[in-house]
């Protein structure tokens, strides 16, 4: 049981590790001198999921049930999509740019399972001092 909530909380610090990544890519994008305005759409996306994912990892915290687990699915394949996207725009010109893009999708999953684990945790039974009637 207890390697298990460390493992559970592994995760859930790895998917708040990498949300403050993508909001710092965002930010980065929006102080650089005249980004292109594709890039500057993916920067809003990507500040969006990084701070969407931090609020449904709250909410899994708090509440369990598949609500979570949906909407993390939900902003993690709209993320994936406008960066498949601005990939397709920019044109592929290495072979490591795939490398990018499982890259990206990797993370995206265990930000998913994350939250899925999180969700799915069993709280521990509060016993009470007062005798049952």
């Amino acid at each position: 049981m207890r390697q298990n909530s460390i493992f559970v909380t592994g995760l859930a610090v790895f998917s708040g590790l990498t949300s403050f990544i993508f909001v710092y890519y965002a930010v980065g994008i929006f102080t650089a001198d005249n980004p292109p305005e594709w890039s500057r759409v993916l920067a809003y996306v990507a500040a969006g999921y990084g701070l969407g994912n931090i609020y449904i990892l709250s909410w899994a915290w708090r509440i369990r049930g598949t609500g979570a687990t949906w909407a993390n699915k939900l902003i993690a394949l709209c993320f994936l999509g406008v960066f498949l996207l601005d990939r397709w725009k920019g044109g592929v010109e290495s072979p490591m740019e795939y490398v990018g893009i499982l890259t990206v999708a990797g993370v995206l999953l265990l930000n998913w399972f994350a939250v899925k684990k999180i969700s799915e945790r069993h709280t521990p039974e509060v016993k009470s001092s007062r005798p049952r009637r």
